[in-house]
């Protein structure tokens, strides 16, 4: 029988996942993670300004950090229980780790000279990341873990950077006959000239995280008068070293187009000798398991957090990240229980 934390980390994550908070729709999450973390004797737990759930456990002078995010993708999948496997959104993305951190600063017994924070942060999922950008303005902890799914033995070192690029065309229609292009062909050529510049750029590199990626986010067309328009968003994954104004710069709109850059983020990877992770590698060890370093093709609020504080950071969280965002989003209970064990480990050991 699982003992009584078990059960209310449980049940918690349940909780939680059943409540649905896309970007910008958080705050019924937010209150349920607080009232959780007051009743678990949490000795401070509140919504902040921009609306993170925030919860505090110790008064000491050195500061751990445990950032995940309450947001989700968009959907709603049916919230259910099959065995020992959860299934909702969020459950992977990244309500699971946000929990594992919650439960985790509850059991610890924690130094006398350590204070935990734990945020969940609003607005990870979009490029805004708001809970993040606001929680680096008021804190500066001595040690950060980000809250994103690797399994409950791989540590998180790095996110590749990102930055969004909206084109846009609008001119006078022409016949379909004619040699004039289409709306929607300006648009394809823009797309072709962007891959052909990430190839060329991508010429000799082997990993995939020292690529520049595009990705064709979205593409639509329609007429308004006797003029048409089309519109384009693409993503780029920047690799380590790529600075976004740098990358930016190689893209021209042309031909009578516009072209607007916004999330911009750098890449990040980060020490993997740190004391944070050598915590972390202990800890997995005394668990029985494996410790693995994996570096993300995606960006997280590890990006925007990391230069700024300039502290031993790594990202952990339970859960398979191939099912982000999917249909089938779930997590494996007992692997979740094992990471709640990781991270009070390595909280109790710093």
């Amino acid at each position: 029988m699982a003992a009584p934390c078990d059960r209310s980390a449980e049940q918690l994550l349940q909780d939680l996942v059943a409540i649905p908070s896309p970007s910008g729709e958080e705050s019924e999450a937010a209150a349920c993670l607080v009232d959780w973390m007051k009743s678990a004797s949490y000795d401070d737990a509140f919504v902040d300004g921009a609306g993170n759930a925030v919860g505090v456990m110790g008064a000491g002078a050195r500061e751990v950090m445990l950032l995940g995010h309450i947001d989700t993708f968009a959907g709603f999948p049916l919230v259910k229980r099959e065995g020992r496997k959860l299934y909702g959104r969020g459950a992977v993305d990244a309500k699971g780790p946000l929990c594992a951190f919650a439960a985790a600063a509850s059991r610890a017994r924690l130094s006398e000279d350590i204070r935990v924070i734990v945020i969940g942060a609003v607005e990870e999922e979009a490029a805004t990341s708001r809970g993040a950008r606001y929680a680096l303005q008021r804190y500066q902890p001595d040690y950060c873990v980000i809250g994103e799914p690797s399994r409950w033995d791989r540590i998180t070192l790095g996110y590749k950077g990102r930055l969004l690029l909206d084109w846009r065309w609008e001119g006078g229609l022409a016949h379909s006959a004619g040699d004039e292009p289409s709306p929607a062909e300006r648009a394809l050529a823009f797309w072709a000239e962007v891959k052909a510049i990430c190839d060329n750029q991508n010429q000799g590199i082997d990993t995939i995280f020292g690529r520049l990626d595009a990705s064709l986010r979205d593409i639509n067309t329609w007429q308004e008068g006797v003029n048409g328009v089309a519109e384009m968003t693409i993503g780029l994954r920047l690799p380590p070293g790529g600075s976004p104004e740098r990358i930016r710069a190689q893209f021209s709109a042309g031909n009578g187009a516009t072209l607007r850059a916004r999330g911009a983020e750098a890449a990040i990877t980060a020490n993997r000798n740190s004391e944070l992770s050598r915590q972390f590698r202990r800890a997995i060890r005394s668990m029985g398991g494996v410790p693995r370093f994996v570096h993300k093709t995606g960006t997280s609020d590890m990006n925007v957090v990391g230069p700024g504080w300039n502290c031993p950071i790594v990202a952990y969280g339970p859960g398979d990240s191939a099912l982000d965002h999917t249909p089938r989003e779930h997590i494996i209970l007992d692997e979740y229980l094992k990471s709640i064990n990781v991270l009070t480990a390595v909280l109790q050991s710093i």
